[in-house]
């Protein structure tokens, strides 16, 4: 099996599948898929040069198929993939005349849609195409699975979750990550690294995208984080053009000089993507062959890192300590008890953001109250939130459904609130911790209760540790919690948790957590005992503290501490805190306080709609529209192309911006005022291109920034494009498109609308395209994101909408 070999000698991939497919006339529009069944000779043939040229594992022509896909192709699906399975298989036993262990991989490539709440896909749906084909493959006699060509983590588990729960074939996921080591949907390095670990990946790494030198600093930050084997593959460099043909500028020999040094940095497993040929994997093979034992190579060893994730957002515990926010959970608070009640979702949603602005790193989540669906509701209030804070998220539960529940559909690695050593309580949280991965709080108690004495709780956390490594769980991923007692009822409980606490660090090496208010229950001016303990507890070893973020008393205590241990760089944090020598307490937004242009900010549509409600009584719409909503926007914009927002906070902002928009339209229509004419631009992904993320996310950009978008769809051809463009007289047309087989028919848009309708300009944008291509094909503008799309459009109609 490879997982035998997996870590212990190099493993080698095939290359790129589109060029050699066009090279044997795959036309614009074609489905590269279709050619399994209908040109079958070619498939094993290309399957036997690439077992020829070394390689271990060749890929079934599956990239795109699934039933979101093929829901009205003349091919039925399960046709497809037996057929590109066997047709892999056929070439094996024609490529591979040594004796050598081959496998097939079965290739499962993004369904070209956004996941809700930034698309319109629902997570189950994705999770039910990728299943199908998952099983599919299986059946055909796929020897692993391969995800790759991700650009959202969302989506990828989707995919991850449903080829390990219906298959039990070795699963392997690869991401495509931008110059700064992002993806599409703004997740990073560490983020993805642990979500892709915590699901149980068996390898993982980076495809696509950019050329072999590229992805080197972005293969150094993987093997900083990943504890499992690393896959890299890249294009044959950059996309050219030349006499309309597309080409690659790495040739063979090149290609397998980055791809030795890709190895001796600490890859694993090595092939190509888009433009490697045969030949590429061939000079690969030759320029590595005396290095296939890569037990002792660079990046092998155990990453001991206990990581929680959010898509856009890593937080790592055991160094600086870190903040959990304590406000969304209903112990104690009447009104949130209140706002669960009423399903005031918007209360939840502004808490977090509250936190979030006041420090917090790391948000709790509790929503259970009796006489409530908490699993539905946990499940709701987890997507929501997610939708407006990019902070990591602490599923905070005693039900199972509802832990499950949220941990199915959250987009990274959660903290989980929590387990204990009652039998009972591991049997029930750590099936879940091993499927979908997570950080697992363990609270020292049993069947016993909760331990006197600091040495019953450590022997406790030890119970918890070891049978947790019964499921594969490591100590990374379990952090302990020795339990507060109130100093009101037992005078030596603040010293018993701190002696725990210390105990707890040095002998297991775990990290700690504790819920720092519950030493002050019963006395006087709590605030007082509770920020003291707080600092106390971080010097014994604290690796987060659950606490209200929005506490003067605590927060002071944080900011303290870090810059006396030398956690704040210069003091920096301190001093941007109280440097004004204005120390105020921090108060939660609430309705009366936030303006429009905040809730945009936020995304917070429920606030949009009632606070634009209540401006148009006193203010004219068109007033609100300059001076709230555009600068609101612009703020988000700037945020975005900076990196500190990521890309479901813009989206999430530009749904708060389109309902005020709404409220607003209806005013004007009252008032008999207009709106400024609004110009036209029409986007299109381009024939033979089924993936429509990126023209989506700029539709609804420009929409909010009132340009009037004709969405022509995917799979468009030129000469619909050039047709509407003089039917509407448009001056601007947006180009997109994510597979190297169909930049081609970009470039042929591009010359009709030259000569056809040569004042019109084009903007082009895809995963496959860059600012050189750009301008060989033609293009006007290249839009290396949504928000640079919504800028040159901007600038082309004369300033600002």
């Amino acid at each position: 099996m490879i997982l035998d070999r997996l870590g212990k000698e190099l493993i080698y991939f095939d290359g790129g599948t589109g060029t050699l497919l066009q090279e044997r006339g795959l036309k614009p529009g074609e489905l590269p898929e279709t050619w399994s069944l209908e040109r079958a000779d070619d498939m094993i043939d290309i399957a036997r040069q690439y077992y020829e040229a070394g390689s271990d594992i060749v890929l079934s022509n599956t990239f795109g198929a699934n039933a979101l896909k093929f829901h009205d192709s003349r091919h039925e699906l399960d046709e497809i993939v037996k057929a590109a399975i066997e047709n892999v298989r056929k070439g094996a036993k024609l490529g591979v005349k040594d004796g050598r262990e081959t496998y097939v991989g079965l290739d499962i490539g993004p369904t070209g849609k956004l996941l809700k709440p930034m698309g319109d896909l629902d997570f189950e749906d994705a999770y039910q195409a990728f299943a199908e084909v998952a099983r599919l493959g299986e059946e055909a006699g796929a020897d692993l699975i391969h995800i790759e060509t991700m650009s959202d983590t969302y989506e990828v588990k989707a995919a991850v979750l449903a080829a390990k729960e219906n298959t039990s074939l070795p699963v392997f996921a690869t991401m495509i990550f931008d110059d700064k080591g992002k993806l599409l949907t703004g997740g990073d390095v560490p983020s993805v690294v642990a979500m892709l670990e915590g699901l149980r990946v068996d390898a993982l790494g980076i495809n696509c995208g950019m050329g072999p030198e590229q992805m080197m600093p972005i293969l150094d930050e993987i093997l900083q984080y990943a504890s499992v084997p690393v896959i890299v593959k890249p294009n044959a460099g950059l996309p050219k053009q030349k006499d309309g043909e597309v080409y690659y500028d790495v040739e063979p020999e090149e290609f397998g000089r980055f791809m030795a040094e890709i190895l001796k940095r600490g890859a694993s497993l090595i092939g190509g993507c888009c433009g490697t040929t045969p030949a590429h994997i061939r000079a690969m093979v030759e320029a590595t062959k005396d290095q296939r034992d890569i037990t002792d190579r660079p990046g092998k060893e155990f990453k001991n890192r206990t990581i929680v994730s959010s898509y856009g957002r890593a937080v790592e515990l055991g160094g600086k300590p870190m903040i959990i926010g304590e406000r969304i959970n209903p112990t104690g608070k009447k009104k949130f008890k209140q706002a669960l009640k009423d399903h005031d979702i918007d209360y939840i949603l502004r808490e977090a953001i509250s936190q979030q602005d006041a420090g917090a790193h790391i948000l709790d989540v509790n929503v259970g109250l009796p006489d409530i669906d908490e699993p539905a509701l946990m499940r709701e209030v987890v997507q929501e939130l997610q939708s407006v804070t990019s902070l990591p998220l602490q599923i905070d539960t005693v039900d199972i459904s509802a832990l499950e529940a949220a941990m199915r559909i959250y987009n990274g690695k959660p903290m989980v609130n929590s387990v204990n050593g009652k039998q009972s309580s591991m049997d029930a949280v750590f099936p879940l911790i091993k499927k979908y991965g997570g950080v697992v709080v363990g609270l020292t108690l049993d069947e016993d209760g909760i331990p006197a004495t600091a040495e019953g709780r450590v022997k406790v956390a030890g119970k918890i540790i070891e049978e947790a490594k019964k499921y594969g769980i490591d100590k990374k991923d379990i952090v302990i919690d020795v339990l507060c007692m109130t100093i009101s009822s037992e005078p030596t409980g603040a010293i018993t948790t701190l002696e725990a606490l210390r105990q707890v660090r040095e002998k297991y090496g775990v990290c700690a957590v504790l819920g720092v208010s519950n030493i002050s229950f019963g006395l006087p001016y709590r605030p007082a005992v509770n920020s003291n303990f707080y600092t106390m507890a971080m010097q014994s070893g604290l690796s987060a503290g659950i606490i209200n973020p929005l506490s003067e008393d605590m927060m002071r205590s944080y900011y303290s501490f870090c810059a006396l241990m030398n956690y704040d760089e210069n003091c920096e944090k301190y001093i941007e805190q109280y440097g004004s020598q204005k120390v105020q307490a921090v108060t939660p937004a609430t309705k009366a306080e936030m303006t429009l242009k905040t809730a945009i900010e936020k995304g917070l549509k429920e606030e949009a709609h009632h606070i634009t409600a209540e401006l148009v009584k006193d203010k004219a719409p068109l007033d609100i529209i300059n001076e709230e909503l555009i600068p609101a926007l612009d703020q988000v914009g700037k945020g975005f192309e900076k990196g500190t927002v990521f890309l479901p906070q813009l989206l999430m902002s530009a749904d708060a911006a389109k309902i005020a928009f709404a409220v607003l339209k209806d005013e004007l229509a009252k008032s008999g005022e207009s709106e400024q004419a609004k110009d036209k631009v029409i986007l299109a992904t381009v024939k033979g291109d089924i993936h429509d993320i990126g023209k989506n996310i700029v539709k609804v950009l420009l929409e909010n920034y009132s340009f009037d978008v004709i969405d022509l769809g995917k799979d468009v051809p030129p000469e619909e494009i050039v047709e509407t463009a003089i039917k509407e007289d448009v001056r601007l047309v947006g180009l997109s498109a994510l597979m190297t087989t169909t930049v081609v028919s970009m470039e042929e848009t591009i010359r009709q609308l030259r000569k056809k309708k040569p004042e019109c300009k084009v903007m082009v944008g895809g995963a496959v395209l860059n600012q050189d291509y750009s301008d060989m094909i033609g293009a006007d503008f290249y839009g290396k994101d949504a928000m640079q799309s919504v800028y040159y459009a901007q600038q082309l109609f004369g300033g600002e909408k």
